[in-house]
Parts: C-alpha cells; sequence; structure tokens
C-alpha cells in the first residue's frame, strides 16, 4: 500500500481535480453546442468559405466530439500519473485498469450532470466517446513505455 504525503497529494491527485473541474465547468452551458457556434462556425466560415451550412454544423459537430476524445485522454493521463505516484515501476496493468474505470465513472457523472443543466442533454454516445478517450490515454502510457524500454535494450 502507498503512502501518500500532503505533498504527494498536491503533487499526483491536485491536477487530476482540476482537470476534473474544468470539463464540470464545460459541461455547463458554457460548453453547450449554441455557445462553441459562436466561435466555431464564424472560423470555419472564415477559413473555408466555400463550405455548405451542413457541412459546417457536421464539422463542428465533430470538434465538438473530438473535444471529448481530448478532455478524457488528458484525464486518462493525469489519473495514470496519480495511481502511479512515485513508483519506481513505469508502468502495471493495475493503475491502467483504475484510470479506465476512473474516466468511464467521470464521464458518467459528466452526462448525469449534463442531464440536469437546461442547455445540454446527457448521452450515452458521449460516454463512449468521453471513455474512448480515456482507453487511448493508456494505449499511449504502453506504447510510450514499450518505447522506452526499447531504447534501453538498444544501448
Amino acid at each position: 500500500m502507498k503512502k501518500y504525503g500532503t505533498r504527494n497529494i498536491i503533487k499526483y491527485w491536485l491536477p487530476v481535480i482540476f482537470w476534473m473541474v474544468i470539463i464540470f465547468g464545460m459541461s455547463t452551458s458554457m460548453g453547450s453546442s449554441e455557445n462553441t457556434s459562436l466561435f466555431i462556425v464564424p472560423l470555419l466560415n472564415f477559413l473555408f468559405p466555400r463550405l455548405s451550412p451542413h457541412d459546417v454544423d457536421l464539422i463542428h459537430g465533430l470538434i465538438r466530439k473530438t473535444g471529448h476524445i481530448t478532455e478524457y485522454f488528458i484525464l486518462g493521463l493525469f489519473l495514470f500519473r496519480a495511481f502511479r505516484g512515485d513508483s519506481p515501476q513505469a508502468w502495471c496493468v493495475r493503475w491502467t485498469i483504475y484510470t479506465v474505470i476512473g474516466t468511464v465513472l467521470y464521464a458518467v457523472s459528466d452526462e448525469l450532470h449534463q442531464a440536469l443543466v437546461a442547455t445540454r442533454t446527457g448521452c450515452l454516445i458521449d460516454v463512449g466517446f468521453d471513455s474512448a478517450g480515456g482507453v487511448l490515454s493508456q494505449i499511449a502510457v504502453l506504447l510510450w513505455n514499450l518505447r522506452q524500454l526499447l531504447q534501453g535494450c538498444r544501448r
């Protein structure tokens, strides 16, 4: 069992909490489609003036879904780092499992929160996008550690 002093809690868990607060904030009306379209749609129209309104809406939706994956990818990295703590071991399947469970549970709670916000809706599909971000983060962590291991073997 790991011992966590106050310093380690701040070092490893404060970034997790901070990022969860950011995700929570984006789940309010601030992150609604209506609000993000205020700057994404004009930007798309400026960059690609020949796009049809339908295509602009489609790209806006894709950007929003990519945002889900990115938010939870970052959360997955922070959670893995927190579960790893000061361990000299680079990777452990237990940390990966805890991280994926944590991102999925937070994704579910995030969508439940959105269901309670007047300008938002909770969506099971978004839980899938969020969870995919958490899983992708763990694939990236595993690949990074394999790369580091292989580089060490070449020396």
